[in-house]
């Protein structure tokens, strides 16, 4: 039985799919990738990060402080869950379509 979140990453997952987009999920362990984002995607020349969660749940503080530096350094960071999921696709349909153009980039 999958979890909740697990429901939101296979979403995700087809969505990258089905627009041939590169991702990589990182697996999070003691050996310092702990707090990445759970999908790292090169879509049209540009970085995106995207953290899903379930229901309300919120990143930790850890898990901002990546959102927060792939921000700065010009990225784009994403926390995605059943409430925004269907936005993804327009978001990354927009990704290097307006040069600049940083829909819902903010936490």
């Amino acid at each position: 039985m999958s979890t909740p979140e697990a429901k939101v990453k296979a979403k995700i997952k087809q969505i990258l799919k089905d627009r041939n987009i590169y991702f990589v999920m990182p697996m999070g362990t003691g050996y310092g990738n702990s707090g990445v984002p759970d999908f790292i995607c090169c879509v049209n020349g540009c970085f995106l990060a995207i953290e899903a969660k379930a229901k309300l749940n919120k990143p930790t503080a850890l898990q901002l402080k990546n959102l927060r530096l792939i921000r700065e350094g010009e990225g784009l960071a994403l926390v995605i869950n059943e409430t925004n999921i269907d936005e993804l696709e327009a978001y990354i349909d927009g990704i290097g379509s307006h040069t600049g153009t940083h829909i819902n980039n903010k936490e």
